[in-house]
């Protein structure tokens, strides 16, 4: 049974080696990791999928401005294991 629940620091190792997979090197290259740098992801708003012991997903938000005093969240990394794609988990 696949779950939702709010990311660990126990996570971390996991949650990168998904986003290797899922994205590759590329992924510190593309704009939206140029407005995350530096920043930490909004408070209580990354979550994981895990299966049993398994992180098989990943979804975070952070915040971000969208012009002077237009606060809003960014919403990325998102990333779903190969294996679990397609099975609804971003759906849960």
């Amino acid at each position: 049974m696949t779950t939702i629940r709010k990311e660990l620091a126990k996570d971390i190792a996991a949650r990168e080696a998904l986003l290797d997979r899922a994205f590759g090197d590329a992924r510190f290259h593309k704009a939206a990791e140029r407005l995350r740098e530096g920043r930490m992801p909004a408070h209580e708003l990354s979550f994981v999928a895990q299966d049993k012991t398994r992180v098989v997903g990943i979804v975070r938000l952070w915040h971000v401005s969208a012009g002077p005093a237009r606060p809003a969240l960014l919403l990325g990394p998102l990333a779903v294991d190969d294996a679990w794609r397609g099975l609804g988990i971003a759906q849960l």
